[in-house]
């Protein structure tokens, strides 16, 4: 998201000019009485925000530059392992999968809007993912219990794993949207090796990850 100019009017002769910026960019910020909230559009779909001014989170800022935290699994690695419980209760461990492309997804939870909708997308398109000879897994930090009952719902073919705390979503990297306030939604397709050719992040167009992974497999 590119970062956006605000003038900052003091009380001296001259202006000075900062530069707000969301996490994928970094700078320093000053602090202003006069500042009016301005709005961001998201690359994820046009989705305008508004900066709350009576936030202390962005009124307040520190001269400390922005970190950026660039997810910890990439194209390429082998992502850390890992043992959940899936929608039956059973623990199932990342290594059982290997010897067959895996497409993994990390969504934000169980019975919202785009989960749902990424979720039947997936099961719609089950079939596809079994002639690619892939195996498909959800993981949210829902219980197993809402995944049980999700997966009953929406008659889920695939599994479900219970991340509660978000462990293995840290340890994976996954960035949260919204300034942190919105755990991301973020697929990775892993080789019969193991190794991660495909990380695709969209929050808003949850379809598109089933049209990324296919095409991925189909490459294979």
């Amino acid at each position: 998201m590119a970062c956006f100019a605000q003038q900052i009017i003091t009380t001296s002769r001259s202006s000075s000019v900062g530069c707000l910026l969301p996490p994928a960019c970094s700078s320093s910020f000053t602090t202003s009485s006069q500042y009016s909230p301005p709005q961001l559009k998201s690359q994820f779909h046009g989705l305008k925000l508004s900066l709350n001014s009576s936030s202390s989170s962005f009124t307040h800022f520190s001269k400390t530059p922005l970190r950026v935290y660039a997810a910890k699994v990439n194209k390429g690695s082998v992502p850390p392992s890992f043992t959940l419980k899936d929608q039956d209760g059973k623990n199932v461990s990342l290594s059982k999968f290997k010897g067959k492309p895996l497409v993994v997804y990390f969504y934000p939870a169980d019975e919202t809007p785009g989960c749902t909708k990424q979720a039947c997308a997936f099961r719609d398109s089950y079939e596809k993912f079994k002639k690619a000879g892939a195996q498909v897994v959800g993981i949210s930090g829902d219980s197993s219990d809402s995944h049980k009952a999700f997966a009953k719902k929406y008659r889920l073919p695939y599994t479900l794993l219970s991340d509660e705390g978000n462990k293995v979503r840290k340890e994976w990297g996954v960035p949260s949207d919204l300034f942190g306030t919105l755990p991301g939604r973020q697929t990775y397709v892993l080789d019969k090796n193991g190794v991660v050719q495909l990380v695709y992040n969209n929050q808003f167009q949850p379809e598109k990850h089933i049209d990324e992974t296919l095409k991925l497999l189909q490459s294979l």
